[in-house]
């Protein structure tokens, strides 16, 4: 009841004409930068803070935590209409949102990913609002060895993405896993696998190979095929855009399973949004949908929106309660409490009620913000898609090209983003799904150093794994859906031998 009156005493901060002002700014230029490929919220807070230091701290949180927030919501929308995901996190709406903007119904997806964003955010805050502090101890017990454990998990969890073909998934998991592997060793700090090129000791930058793999092969694709026509060829009015009733049946549970699942692992030091989308979209794959989950389902869209959503609220947790950033972001908006004195901590919602407390109701805001901004938008979006092949090839070329130089700061970016292209076309082509190999290069380095780290403390022991409650639960889990593909077999085997008995 206390936390439900200091969120009303929050709402009287936000709520003036200066913060609620900040907030919408935020929100406006956060949709911005999320529907941009290559910028993303790490960059856009970056760039943003400086000109925050002779604001008043709380207007300036209140500007930057909605530009975070708001980056959620854009980053949808590049990745429904064009295929290219504007930030890290809209990587798995893509496997949905595309294809169902190439059925027609691109106005739908953006309503779809606005919606479930909406819902899974509102999760997200309150939890962090009521159990903020207790999640974010429950965060701290989750060391290198529970987090190898969780990631593991993960891990086996790309073989829901694999489709028909699960040899396939595991080449191109592996060919990932290789590509994460490459630039600096993140334990010993030398260089491997760089092939005596001073840019890749740095790494294969993450936004240009996804921009490659996902974006610049589909020029190729429409480049081979020119001819082609357009998905929509008759301008789409807003009545066209809206969801039904039973549209929105279909997005409601997905959304709040994923917006439960997302804010805890939004409260996980190192996982972030992208993690978390890839988490409930896989898990979403054990329910029943009404169509297959990566040929355009709402289900789909939903899970990794409300995901990624929940997990960017569930970050301000660890970064208010305890001064631990979840993320690259969360780490640039901790510098900047540093910068206007301010040390997070228990004692800041004591001390500071006032900035702590505007912060998350401005949240909310951002979140009111954001979803009518983006409805009035969609139906102006969706005639991206009326636009003839022969003029799209050249824009996405150019996104793609610009997205990629603005990460590096250089043609290396650029010349990533080409040879990712290509190989993302010859996988496509040969039907190797470029999702999983996305989701390795995500996921793999966290893995990597969390298990070295564990081996590290149990001195080379795999012991360690079965030692605490929390990696225990999540090895035997591990161990469950490794057995559960071959019991399945071994059923069906057995059922039909005796069908022909």
């Amino acid at each position: 009841m206390e936390n439900l009156q200091m969120l009303m005493y929050g709402f009287t901060v936000a709520l003036s004409l200066e913060n609620i002002s900040a907030a919408i700014f935020g929100a406006v230029l956060g949709l911005i930068v999320g529907a941009l490929p290559g910028i993303g919220s790490l960059a856009g807070v970056a760039l943003l803070l400086p000109l925050t230091y002779k604001f008043n701290p709380t207007t300036a949180i209140i500007m930057l935590g909605s530009l975070y927030y708001a980056n959620m919501f854009g980053g949808a929308f590049s990745a429904i209409l064009i295929n290219i995901p504007g930030d890290g996190p809209a990587v798995m709406t893509t496997l949905d949102g595309f294809p169902m903007a190439q059925k027609g119904r691109p106005g739908q997806a953006l309503f779809t990913s606005n919606i479930a964003s909406f819902i899974g955010g509102l999760i997200g805050m309150f939890i962090v609002i009521f159990t903020g502090p207790s999640l974010a101890r429950l965060g701290l017990n989750f060391g290198p060895v529970e987090m190898a454990a969780l990631l593991l998990l993960a891990m086996t969890s790309i073989g829901w993405l694999l489709g028909e073909n699960p040899i396939k998934g595991i080449v191109t998991t592996a060919m990932g896993m290789l590509i994460a592997t490459m630039g600096m060793d993140a334990v010993r700090g030398v260089p491997r696998y760089y092939f005596g090129s001073i840019y890749l000791m740095g790494g294969v930058p993450f936004v240009p190979l996804v921009i490659g793999m996902v974006g610049f092969s589909r020029v190729i694709g429409l480049m081979t095929d020119r001819k082609s026509a357009p998905p929509i060829t008759e301008r789409l009015h807003y009545r066209d855009c809206m969801l039904t009733a039973h549209d929105f049946k279909r997005l409601l549970m997905p959304s709040i399973r994923a917006g439960l699942i997302g804010t805890f692992i939004g409260i996980l030091p190192g996982a972030g949004a992208t993690t978390a989308a890839f988490v409930c979209y896989a898990f979403e794959k054990r329910f029943k949908s009404e169509e297959p989950l990566g040929t355009g389902a709402i289900e789909g869209i939903a899970a990794c929106e409300s995901g990624n959503n929940a997990a960017a609220a569930g970050a301000f947790a660890p970064l208010l309660a305890l001064g631990i950033p979840g993320s690259g972001t969360g780490a640039v908006l901790l510098g900047g409490l540093m910068m206007w004195g301010l040390n997070p901590g228990p004692l800041l919602f004591t001390n500071h009620p006032d900035f702590a407390w505007g912060l998350l109701a401005s949240l909310f805001l951002a979140n009111l913000i954001t979803l009518a901004i983006s409805w009035v938008v969609i139906p102006i979006l969706v005639q991206v898609l009326t636009v003839p092949i022969a003029l799209m090839i050249p824009v996405i070329m150019t996104i793609c090209v610009v997205g990629s130089y603005s990460v590096t700061n250089s043609m290396y970016g650029v010349l990533i983003m080409f040879i990712a292209g290509i190989i993302g076309y010859i996988m496509t082509e040969l039907k190797y799904p470029t999702s999983t190999l996305v989701l390795a290069v995500v996921l793999s380095p966290i893995f990597e150093t969390d298990l070295r780290r564990a081996f590290l403390i149990s001195g080379g022991s795999p012991a360690i794994f079965f030692q605490k409650p929390i990696s225990c639960v999540l090895m035997i889990a591990f161990f469950i859906f490794l057995a559960l593909p071959i019991i399945k077999a071994m059923w069906k085997r057995m059922r039909s031998s005796k069908g022909g008995v």
